[in-house]
């Protein structure tokens, strides 16, 4: 099966214009076409088959699949060649001089496999992407931030696929290799991509603007995530404002009027600015907000096409504000504003960012375990305080990583907002800084025997197992590193 042949990858969505017809024919992956994308050279010279897609992993490389043999810190793709030919793999992108088959591996038509020498293997993978992003003839929304990307670019292609073809990236490959990966699906050409962008060091937001391109950015926040890669949260904005590199007077930036750090960069910007807020003035500004707790939250929202009311179930002020550029968005690509509201209506967040459970004998837990940071963490403390229960209300908090020497007091920060708010009950999780957090709890009124530490997630599921009562409002948040997902499978299979 050719390239051209194949079913589209997940990801798409929308009708695609008025017809829902693909706007071409596929990109072929040719190895001709491959090689030059990538400025390699190809052995035995001459051939150019065709590859079926683009793999890094021999876990999941299907036949006919072109293999890139990236490096990292802890493994060598080039390591990987003998199982990427047992695989089936259609071609070989390695290094040069670093191809290695001593497995005696499957052969195409009894000759030796295809390869595509090049300097350097990640260089190549973004130089690919890049060449399939400028040929798709696709518009590209790339979009960053300290909190809330993930749910901001499913909500943006959501309502972009009321009119339009979207791919979106999938998960969290956001980085300098996912990216790529994810801009390979391009070639199928849809009329628009919607994309994060992630980072924790300087310079990487700059390398993935080079290989995106986007003409239409989106910058939701800036908070204090990786703040131990930095020396100041001010280094983190400034990171961050890299999305602005590459644009053009024709290029549009989607930007956040309630963040000052936001504003104080805009004018370096060389394009056209959108705003969107809900306590500054803005172009897309939500007003008369009306919280219904675990259930969203109402609003009007204002824009240049004229007012709409706005109903979601997604919960809290950071996900309306990921609503509110999601419509900036949608609106510079003329989705019609109803069509904005219907979608609105309807949403669901994505799988651990917000989820609302609703458990045996009245227990609802807020599914937050994805990832965690100071600004997200204090939002999701505000949400819990603020719904309307007549029981408790229990926030389960993971400790946040990457917080550098300013870990200890970020968390102690916590722990007295959580007392703040008078929760009934906080279990912190994690090192130190999470035990921080439970003391600083109790050190600012909340009784010691509401407050728990616990340094694992497997412990701590366990006890919140046995201290969660009928109708109690459970909060669960935290790194990743810190699984605090555990804790919501426990409570799943104690009360599902």
């Amino acid at each position: 099966m050719k390239a051209g042949d194949a079913p589209e990858p997940a990801g798409f969505g929308g009708p695609g214009g008025p017809d829902g017809a693909s706007r071409g024919p596929a990109i072929r992956l040719t190895a001709e076409w491959v090689s030059r994308a990538m400025g390699g050279s190809v052995r035995p010279a001459g051939v150019d088959c065709e590859f079926s897609g683009v793999s890094i992993d021999t876990r999941t490389l299907a036949p006919g699949e072109l293999f890139v043999a990236i490096r990292g810190d802890r493994f060598d793709g080039a390591d990987f060649i003998d199982a990427a030919l047992n695989a089936g793999a259609g071609g070989f992108v390695v290094e040069r001089g670093r191809f290695r088959d001593s497995a005696g591996g499957p052969r195409q038509a009894g000759r030796s496999p295809v390869v595509i020498e090049v300097d350097d293997a990640i260089g190549a993978l973004q130089a690919l992407a890049r060449s399939i992003r400028r040929e798709s003839g696709t518009r590209v929304v790339a979009i960053t931030g300290s909190a809330g990307k993930t749910t901001t670019k499913e909500v943006t292609a959501e309502f972009l696929a009321s009119r339009y073809r979207v791919m979106r990236n999938r998960g969290n490959l956001n980085n300098h290799i996912g990216l790529p990966l994810s801009l390979i699906d391009l070639r199928w050409r849809p009329d628009v991509a919607v994309v994060e962008l992630g980072m924790n060091h300087a310079g990487e937001i700059s390398t993935l603007v080079h290989v995106a391109e986007p003409e239409v950015r989106v910058w939701t926040n800036v908070g204090e995530a990786h703040l131990g890669f930095f020396s100041s949260v001010e280094g983190i904005a400034d990171a961050k404002a890299e999305i602005f590199e590459g644009a053009n007077r024709s290029t549009v930036l989607v930007a956040n009027a309630d963040d000052d750090r936001i504003g104080r960069r805009i004018p370096r910007f060389a394009g056209r600015v959108v705003t969107f807020g809900i306590t500054h003035d803005a172009d897309v500004r939500a007003t008369s907000l009306r919280g219904r707790g675990i259930d969203g939250s109402e609003a009007i929202v204002k824009t240049p096409r004229g007012s709409f009311e706005l109903a979601t179930p997604l919960i809290g002020h950071g996900n309306l504000a990921n609503i509110l550029a999601a419509a900036a968005v949608a609106i510079e690509f003329d989705v019609p504003l109803s069509a904005i509201a219907e979608r609105a209506a309807r949403l669901t967040p994505p799988a651990h960012r917000g989820e609302v459970l609703r458990l045996a004998e009245g227990v609802v837990v807020i599914d937050d375990s994805y990832n965690a940071n100071p600004t997200a963490t204090a939002r999701a403390l505000d949400v819990l305080a603020d719904a309307t229960t007549q029981s408790r209300r229990l926030a389960v908090l993971g400790e946040m990583l990457e917080l550098g020497e300013r870990s200890v007091g970020l968390h102690e920060d916590l722990g007295r907002t959580a007392a703040h708010l008078k929760l009934d009950c906080l279990v912190a999780i994690g090192g130190p800084s999470a035990r921080a957090m439970s003391e600083a709890a109790a050190g600012a009124g909340m009784p010691r025997g509401s407050v728990s530490h616990f340094a694992t997630s497997e412990e701590a599921a366990d006890a919140v197992a046995g201290l969660v009562e009928p109708g109690d409002l459970v909060l669960v948040k935290g790194s990743r590193g810190i699984r605090t997902d555990r804790v919501v499978e426990r409570l799943k299979a104690e009360l599902g």
